[in-house]
């Protein structure tokens, strides 16, 4: 038997996964992301433990699959963004990996906040999201005014799957998908923006050339190979933001145009062939000519929920949180949560909370603002028209109860397809393409079916 190997470079894990010409995840290695973090804001993961760490949920999928590496034809990837490591002349680390939830630069740099109000920003990055320290440009400044003996002898920016694709390939190449989101792509013209490394002082030669989604990078170097325990001589295909590259594995553009995801973040996902920035929303290069994505997000999400049984229902299960909320009807009786209730003080993020309100209307109130908060998101995406379909994604799909409340509040179709690993399943779709098991196109793949249809009551 053969595979296809995919990696979901996550903030809280990374998975491997290995699927057949069927599209059959034979094997899932799943392995937490363990950081390193302290009180100044600090988020990093050093090299070492990232290859563990790979190598690990590489190993443990193959296990699964009682499949060799001599089986996998191809690797594919999606990633987190805005994470990065600094390379020297020998292309040697400087840094560990410093991961995008990193804030330790609390006062911007003049330069960044400079780029972001250029009055073509908008419209050449499509990138309508606010500048925050989270952003790797922020970072950038900052080494270069801390550290500046690591700036200097920095000859190599590499983002997180930039250095992945260079540590396998050994081609300085990443892919425009992630690059979309670090500020500084051209999107319509797919190249780096002369403007934004001026503002910034930034040598572009430092990044990779971003390949578009599901491009070829190259094969398997033999020292890339060793870093996975995988074999050479094998294509690796760049991916795209996870966000994107899940919407792709649940089933976007054919099954829907759109996709909501309500896992870390509450986002919401369209693919569409025209390029119209909007405030509030990211865009990036879909993997078909022509095509883009655009993504708008928020904090509204299942994190609300962990956060609730956490503090006020502690020990007893998520499942059984969702089972009470199920007896309660629609309103929670009058208690609504505010959105991000979680950032509240005690429980001050729910309004007209008395004491008939139990366990189950406060769980049913943070699902129906998590509901609200999508259609806030559909309309930041779809001023014009409302999709009548959605495929939903992320840990939210797996509840029934949740997928019902989002289709009776937007009155939109809500749908769930054939795999709990849609990002893993969208970077083999890649892969699979790559060895000509299945083309990726506008048209339906092979791969996907639709496991259930939630429809407004």
């Amino acid at each position: 038997m053969e595979f296809v190997a995919s990696i979901d470079l996550g903030t809280i894990y990374f998975k491997v996964g290995l699927f057949d010409q069927h599209g059959t995840m034979r094997g899932l290695g799943r392995v937490a992301v363990a950081k390193d973090t302290d009180d100044t804001g600090r988020c990093e993961l050093p090299v070492e433990r990232f290859w563990q760490l790979l190598k690990t949920a590489f190993a443990d999928a193959c296990k699964q699959a009682n499949a060799l590496p001599e089986q996998v034809r191809a690797l594919g990837y999606s990633s987190q963004v805005n994470s990065f490591i600094l390379l020297d002349e020998y292309n040697a680390p400087l840094t560990p990996l410093v991961l995008w939830p990193d804030t330790r630069d609390e006062c911007l740099d003049s330069a960044v906040i400079n780029l972001w109000k250029h009055p073509q920003f908008l419209a050449t990055t499509g990138l309508g999201i606010d500048i925050t320290p989270r952003f790797c440009v922020s970072k950038l400044k900052w080494v270069e005014k801390h550290q500046p003996d690591i700036w200097m002898r920095t000859r190599r920016v590499m983002t997180i799957s930039d250095y992945f694709t260079f540590s396998l390939t050994g081609q300085f190449v990443g892919d425009a998908g992630t690059a979309s989101l670090l500020g500084i792509y051209d999107l319509p013209n797919h190249r780096w923006w002369a403007d934004a490394f001026a503002i910034l002082g930034i040598d572009p030669l430092l990044f990779s050339t971003p390949l578009l989604p599901g491009a070829t990078a190259g094969v398997i170097a033999p020292d890339g190979a060793k870093l996975l325990e995988l074999n050479a001589g094998i294509p690796l295909v760049v991916g795209s933001l996870d966000h994107h590259i899940a919407a792709v594995g649940a089933g976007v553009p054919t099954i829907a145009i759109t996709s909501e995801s309500t896992d870390t973040v509450a986002a919401c996902l369209e693919y569409s062939s025209e390029f119209a920035p909007k405030t509030g929303c990211c865009m990036g290069p879909g993997i078909e000519s022509g095509m883009f994505y655009q993504l708008a997000f928020s904090s509204n999400s299942a994190g609300v929920l962990e956060w609730y049984q956490k503090n006020f229902a502690a020990g007893i299960s998520i499942a059984a949180l969702l089972d009470e909320a199920a007896l309660v009807p629609a309103g929670a009786d009058g208690l609504t949560a505010l959105p991000s209730a979680d950032t509240y003080p005690d429980l001050t993020g729910f309004q007209n909370a008395s004491l008939k309100h139990t366990r189950g209307r406060y769980v049913r109130a943070i699902l129906e603002s998590n509901a609200a908060t999508l259609a806030d998101l559909i309309a930041q995406l779809c001023p014009k028209e409302r999709p009548s379909r959605i495929v939903a994604t992320g840990g939210g799909a797996k509840s029934d109860l949740w997928l019902q409340i989002k289709a009776d509040l937007l009155q939109i179709e809500i749908v769930t397809t054939n795999c709990e690993e849609p990002a893993c399943r969208g970077a083999a779709m890649l892969a699979a393409n790559a060895v000509n098991w299945h083309s990726i196109s506008l048209e339906p793949h092979p791969w996907i079916s639709i496991n259930r249809i939630y429809r407004p009551s």
